[in-house]
């Protein structure tokens, strides 16, 4: 059996930005990813929305989600990791995977070459991020899930062990947050516990999500790392003409080969879950990574490693080809049975997925990202803001829209939201305009309705008014309103927000 050994550096994205020794957080999606120590202190957490974080801690430094800088940053660190093995896995930047075996025995046993190899990466961390950079962090142990969680606490499992190593952990590492908050509501809040149970009852009462996790909390894992190639391995490889100089113009090259190995995946009834991007220059220098997915890589996935990989070694300090680069070729070193998923409406089940995701990375390819995206819903107090426009392929973070939201209209969504709402005029029973008290009460009640383009209408039904107050701490940004729901006599039902003296019509209602 090859065990295997977890490079981790603890709060990269922080050493990569070169802001690990103040308080400081990388926001993706309005949360928060990552934080420096300092700012862990202040009580900023994994999770909270940036508001909260700056709440928590006056004076932090926020920085965006960026994986070329943290890809590009880590790069010194592979190098460091490559003078021991040149075969290892780049699970995301930050964490790198390699089998122990053969290292293990050159360079006299696990623990000797754990011990050099922390020291290599972490001299490598602090030439990125300065003397205050955490040192890295090596674990070993039978699998790789288990060795992720030992490079945290730097230990070595026993051979055999790993099951009883694991089974003080809580039911969260096993990276299933629905799945634990569900076991741990029926008792089982533990690893260990998990793992007693028996693996055809988990099956039963938790489908294929519950039997990885009990495959996990047992000491086993189906990702086996191995310097050997995979039982099937398809290559797809293309010589450049004319040496290209940047990553964006290899990538642009690159998508016919990942569309052609994601073509040839598919045939066999197979998805890749570890890729190998190999680039040349035209003087002979080389550049290989592995990369590995959760999931199948789709097409567009490949690409954007390969833009990745070619952005941190085209503009990084050290070891820069001397020419552009003549060779790229894709590698699928494992693969796994592709069983298909629910497409929803679309037709032809088969083909209508990797038509439409073709078809969306090559838009995305020349439009750039954000030309192509999905709406989802996110918890907030107007309709405007309750939903977001998502690039395609980037993961949402639930955002509390099933919390409570004070000041939020009860009752369902309305069907249409003005980006730019039009002004309107709300009178009462004799002519005069609707007011609305600081104590959120009416001055008259509605009777009639003039919208621009319309004729005044009759309200014959209304509900309201929701006073709100947003940043009231802020006097620069802040905003008072009253909202007011009516409907008018000719069915129709809209919602109105009265702001600075003036109504205008927010949304209207099917």
């Amino acid at each position: 059996m090859s065990r295997t050994l977890v490079v981790w550096c603890p709060d990269w994205p922080l050493v990569a930005a070169g802001a690990i020794d103040r308080p400081s957080a990388v926001v993706k999606a309005n949360r928060v990813v990552a934080t420096s120590r300092a700012a862990r202190e202040e009580g900023v957490a994994l999770g909270q929305r940036r508001r909260e974080a700056e709440g928590a801690c006056p004076g932090l430094e926020v920085l965006p989600d960026d994986p070329l800088r943290d890809l590009r940053s880590f790069e010194g660190v592979l190098s460091a990791v490559s003078a021991f093995t040149p075969l290892f896995e780049l699970t995301r930047p930050g964490v790198c995977s390699l089998s122990v075996r053969g290292p293990a025995r050159y360079f006299g046993g696990e623990e000797k070459l754990a011990g050099k190899m922390a020291l290599a990466a972490s001299e490598a961390l602090r030439a990125v991020g300065g003397p205050e950079s955490p040192a890295a962090r090596v674990g070993v142990a039978d699998t790789p899930f288990a060795a992720r969680l030992a490079a945290r606490s730097c230990s070595l499992v026993p051979v055999g062990a790993t099951a009883s190593w694991l089974a003080p952990f809580p039911v969260e590492a096993l990276g299933h947050p629905s799945l634990a908050e569900l076991l741990k509501r029926l008792g089982i809040a533990t690893v260990g516990q998990l793992a007693a149970l028996d693996q055809a009852v988990v099956s039963a009462r938790f489908g294929w999500e519950g039997l990885a996790a009990h495959r996990l909390a047992s000491g086993e894992d189906d990702h086996r790392l191995a310097s050997g190639e995979a039982p099937l391995t398809l290559t797809v490889g293309k010589e450049l003409e004319d040496p290209l100089e940047s990553a964006e113009q290899v990538a642009f090259a690159a998508a016919g080969l990942a569309e052609e190995l994601c073509r040839q995946l598919g045939e066999a009834g197979f998805g890749c879950t570890r890729l190998l991007v190999e680039a040349s220059s035209a003087h002979g220098e080389e550049l290989a990574r592995w990369w590995r997915s959760d999931f199948s890589f789709s097409a567009r996935a490949m690409v954007e490693r390969v833009r990745w990989q070619l952005e941190g070694w085209l503009t990084g300090k050290e070891d820069l080809p001397s020419a552009g680069i003549s060779l790229v070729r894709l590698t699928a070193g494992e693969v796994a049975p592709e069983n298909g998923r629910q497409l929803g409406f679309l037709p032809a089940p088969a083909e209508a997925s990797p038509l439409l995701e073709r078809a969306v990375a090559r838009l995305q390819g020349l439009l750039g990202p954000e030309a192509v995206g999905t709406a989802v819903l996110q918890g907030a107090r107007s309709p405007l803001e309750q939903a977001r426009f998502l690039p395609w392929g980037e993961v949402a973070l639930p955002e509390g829209k099933d919390k409570p939201w004070p000041g939020k209209i009860p009752g369902h969504a309305p069907a249409v939201v003005y980006r730019e709402p039009p002004e309107a005029r709300l009178e009462g029973a004799v002519g005069e305009e609707v007011k609305v008290s600081g104590r959120g009460r009416l001055g008259s009640f509605p009777a009639r309705l003039s919208l621009p383009g319309r004729r005044p209408a009759r309200v014959t039904a209304w509900a309201g008014p929701w006073p709100l107050e947003e940043r009231w701490w802020d006097p620069a940004s802040c905003r008072r309103r009253a909202r007011l729901q009516v409907m008018l006599e000719d069915g129709s039902a809209h919602l109105l927000s009265l702001e600075k003296g003036r109504w205008r019509l927010e949304a209207s209602y099917d």
